[in-house]
């Protein structure tokens, strides 16, 4: 296939933006566009036209036309294989198909052009690669703007104290780079030798030696001064790759979880899901362990009983602990020791009831992800949504992780409900989503990308709720003598340990 220029010209012949891949007059190449709309037959619907010399393969775009001026003895099906992709270009740098938006972004289309075609002939790109080609988007450029801005404020710290150090005063504290308390010589050495760090290969670690502790910045180690210096070069609008960006989202909300409330009596009930499916639909296993976990902190609180409500329908099994009172469990939901004369553990966490639920039912996944990749002239066109089944749930911090093809760049994104990010590193497409409850139940990602079907599986899910799946709570603590009540707190936790679909 020779491909003599491509244009966007109206219905009347006259050319918007054309790009000629030969050597060609602009006299030429406007004739040949001023006489493109004569040659068309009214009466019959074709995508291209033949003169003596050339061809013209061409597709409608409302009021426009997007025309490839080839050589007649090109071969037609590849040029309407480049049109397509010519087509699809267009919208992603233009908002309306109208004539000023096309003139108002000539040149982007003109260097997307360039990307298709190469002297005449179609390079093998996707329109994925050719957003990131355009686009020039490197992440060693944003580290090396980023250190160098590091270098810079280093730089004005030290010299802040080299002048507070000849006026014979304190150096100052700098609020942004770490507490007001730290002096701007030990924050500045901070960042000096982060920047240093950053240069320099990692090695493997020597051993420890015996004598005392060091007080040597430690290889790899970032302070507290360094992570808020980050934050300020966000705040300024900079972009900062985060190293925490793969952790999983249950690891980060433990970290950042916010205080609770304990009273001199809590329970922690935690569950955890393991979950495998097909791609095809079937639910291949589904295993959820849960706990009730008691820590006591005050001793006169030793000897209670805490009564359980289990509104559970789906048949989990549950296991006291063996010195709790079976019995009593079974007959009045009481957990409580077998000797009432004894306390429970003082300030130690202590598993007293445990459940386990293990089935293949369809219907009791709690969160059903559909992935439909389906295959294009130029890759794939993936189609994912998720549902919520489980009513009762409330699902924070959803992330649905799906791997994604290497090398050849970044996802074009159709249609999405929440956010996403892409992790060039890990080849990975981040679908992010805030909460998923019985008023966000269903949502759905689109998005195209060169690769196979099988490239975008196993789908990886995420996710942690404060209300547990079984349904198993305790509603009341009273004492063993009296019956009396007893002011107790509550931490729920669903988390997951693998949540995968094959």
């Amino acid at each position: 296939m020779v491909l003599l220029a491509a244009a966007v010209c109206t219905k009347a012949g006259k050319a918007i933006v054309s790009r000629q891949f030969v050597e060609m007059t602009r006299t030429r190449i406007e004739g040949l566009l001023a006489a493109f709309p004569k040659l068309m037959n009214t009466g019959k619907q074709h995508t291209f036209v033949e003169t003596e010399s050339v061809r013209y393969v061409y597709q409608p775009m409302e009021k426009l036309y997007m025309v490839l001026i080839t050589t007649k003895n090109s071969n037609i099906l590849e040029d309407l294989e480049t049109l397509r992709l010519f087509s699809r270009v267009i919208p992603e740098y233009c908002r309306a198909l109208e004539e000023n938006e096309i003139s108002e972004h000539c040149f982007d289309l003109i260097f997307a052009f360039d990307e298709i075609v190469a002297l005449g002939y179609r390079e093998n790109v996707n329109l994925a690669q050719i957003r990131t080609f355009t686009e020039m988007d490197s992440h060693e450029e944003k580290v090396f703007r980023a250190v160098r801005e590091m270098r810079r404020k280093a730089k004005e710290l030290q010299q802040a104290r080299r002048d507070a150090e000849r006026q014979g005063k304190k150096a100052p504290g700098f609020g942004g780079f770490g507490s007001s308390t730290v002096s701007g010589g030990s924050t500045a050495a901070m960042i000096t030798e982060t920047i240093i760090e950053t240069d320099k290969p990692k090695v493997a670690p020597a051993p420890a030696r015996p004598s005392g502790p060091s007080k040597a910045l430690k290889l790899g180690a970032k302070g507290k001064e360094v992570d808020n210096f980050v934050d300020k070069l966000k705040s300024e609008g900079e972009t900062i790759m985060s190293s925490s960006m793969g952790k999983r989202t249950s690891e980060a909300t433990k970290v950042h979880a916010p205080p609770i409330n304990m009273e001199s009596v809590h329970m922690k009930i935690e569950e955890k899901i393991t979950l495998i499916c097909g791609r095809d639909g079937g639910l291949q296993n589904m295993e959820l362990h849960g706990m009730i976990m008691l820590r006591i902190s005050d001793d006169k609180f030793g000897r209670i009983r805490l009564h359980v409500e289990n509104e559970d329908k789906k048949g989990v099994q549950l296991q006291t602990h063996p010195n709790v009172d079976k019995k009593l469990f079974t007959a009045e939901s009481l957990i409580g020791l077998k000797n009432p004369e004894k306390s429970f553990p003082v300030s130690s966490d202590v598993g007293v009831l445990k459940w386990r639920l293990q089935t293949t039912e369809e219907s009791f996944i709690p969160l059903t992800i559909n992935c439909w990749p389906s295959e294009s002239g130029n890759g794939c066109d993936v189609n994912i949504e998720y549902e919520l089944q489980e009513d009762n749930l409330e699902l924070n911090d959803v992330v649905i992780t799906i791997p994604l093809p290497s090398g050849v760049g970044a996802p074009v994104i159709g249609e999405i409900d929440g956010e996403y990010r892409h992790d060039s590193r890990r080849n990975t497409l981040e679908w992010c989503l805030p909460v998923i409850d019985a008023k966000n139940k269903s949502g759905s990602l689109e998005f195209s990308i060169a690769g196979q079907p099988n490239d975008f599986f196993p789908v990886q899910v995420s996710f942690i709720s404060k209300k547990n799946y079984c349904n198993i709570q305790v509603t009341k603590v009273t004492q063993v003598d009296g019956n009396s009540p007893v002011r107790f707190s509550t931490e729920t936790t669903f988390l997951v340990d693998k949540y995968e679909i094959l």
